[in-house]
């Protein structure tokens, strides 16, 4: 790599700065055995960390079409759309996503990032400004990088912030751009008023509703169906790998705006396309959210049943998603948290700095249609066992001090 050792030594200390600071991370072989269970060195874990909201990684249609379709079309795509074609499945998951979604038109690709990344490149530019919620996920913040425009970023959730910012950043093009459920927080945008603002300013709507899709809204249609609003006019990105038990991402909107995509955006045009496998799997998931919408309800049950168990033990927040946070503050004391619950059987990761802002390190505890309520009741009793050793602890600390 580098002919001095000067580089890799860079490298090295890099990484010994993250262990100091408790901001390094280790990969862990999990092997599943179903949507909330999983092996770790043998041992059985209870996860509560996945996206895996309906439990639709291991539901049997999803698996049988897989499986057919790696039968039928093979392992892989073999190359971008544009040079070797599509399968059928491809189009006809194009156009479920459509329908679902209530949109002209939807283009697939393999993962949610790419999908932010290929709409945001494409439809901004030099020149133009794209206003953005500060706690963007990251590849739309990246997504407005490559872009090149100007970016403008708005307090969080706040559209009076939106307001006071527009007059100051004109634009060739302007765009907004926030998610529907925020991936760290769980909670929702206020979708109704920053469409009433975009609407106003003429400026290019984006919703990533990755988290929303098949979770919130009538049928699962999404956060802004939730909201009532209507999906025309539109841009909707999201994935097919949380709630839809796939992998895989998608652009939604006008029938114009897809074509334009399809031809400007490098994500898709310099990409294999998603495997055809993965694009079975998720079409038989929208069969099952649609066929079967007691999953919904069943999910939503298992919402109310943690966040009980949450506020009672002294973390209150808002039940508008499955994903509830327990901020803990700094990454050591997450991590303990987060050991005290493997040492019991439950698998809940420290999410730490970059993916959440500095003294916000958390839990992130996430619950799916597919969880029990022994599993739910368990892992709460074994919360607050691991909440009460960090208070013995913290005792302890403040007596050294």
């Amino acid at each position: 790599m580098w002919k001095s050792a000067q580089g890799m030594e860079y490298l090295n200390e890099a990484l010994r700065a993250m262990e100091r600071d408790g901001l390094k991370r280790a990969l862990r072989p999990l092997t599943p055995l179903g949507p909330t269970r999983a092996l770790l060195h043998g041992r059985e874990l209870t996860l509560f960390c996945t996206n895996n909201y309906l439990g639709l990684t291991h539901h049997p249609l999803v698996m049988k079409k897989a499986r057919e379709a790696l039968e039928t079309f093979g392992a892989g795509s073999g190359a971008a759309r544009l040079v070797s074609g599509h399968t059928p499945l491809h189009q006809t998951l194009e156009e479920a996503i459509a329908r679902f979604k209530g949109c002209a038109r939807a283009l697939v690709f393999p993962s949610g990032y790419m999908a932010n990344i290929a709409a945001l490149s494409a439809l901004a530019g030099r020149g133009d400004v794209v206003f953005c919620d500060r706690l963007c996920h990251a590849s739309l913040l990246d997504g407005c990088r490559l872009s090149g425009a100007k970016t403008v970023r708005f307090r969080h959730n706040d559209p009076a912030s939106l307001r006071s910012l527009l007059p100051q950043h004109p634009g060739r093009k302007r765009l907004l751009v926030t998610e529907g459920i925020f991936s760290m927080d769980g909670d929702t945008a206020p979708l109704a008023s920053l469409h009433a603002l975009a609407e106003q300013s003429d400026l290019g709507f984006i919703v990533d509703d990755a988290h929303g899709t098949a979770v919130l809204g009538p049928g699962g249609k999404g956060t802004p169906a939730a909201q009532g609003i209507s999906s025309r006019g539109l841009v909707l990105t999201g994935t097919l790998s949380k709630a839809l038990g796939s992998v895989g991402g998608f652009i939604a909107g006008d029938g114009v705006l897809i074509e334009y995509v399809m031809n400007k955006a490098r994500p898709f045009l310099f990409t294999t396309a998603l495997p055809p496998a993965s694009a079975a799997a998720a079409l038989a998931a929208l069969e099952v959210v649609e066929g079967r919408p007691e999953i919904l309800n069943l999910l939503w049950e298992n919402v109310e049943r943690m966040h009980r168990g949450l506020a009672a033990a002294g973390f209150a927040g808002a039940k508008t998603s499955p994903i509830m946070p327990l901020v803990l503050g700094s990454p050591e004391r997450a991590l303990r948290v987060a050991g005290r619950l493997l040492d019991r059987g439950y698998y809940v990761p420290a999410i730490r700095p970059p993916s959440v802002p500095p003294g916000t390190a958390r839990l992130r505890i996430t619950v799916s249609a597919a969880h029990t309520e022994e599993e739910i009741e368990g892992f709460l009793t074994a919360l607050n066992e691991a909440l009460e050793g960090e208070s013995r602890e913290s005792r302890v600390e403040s007596q050294k001090s």
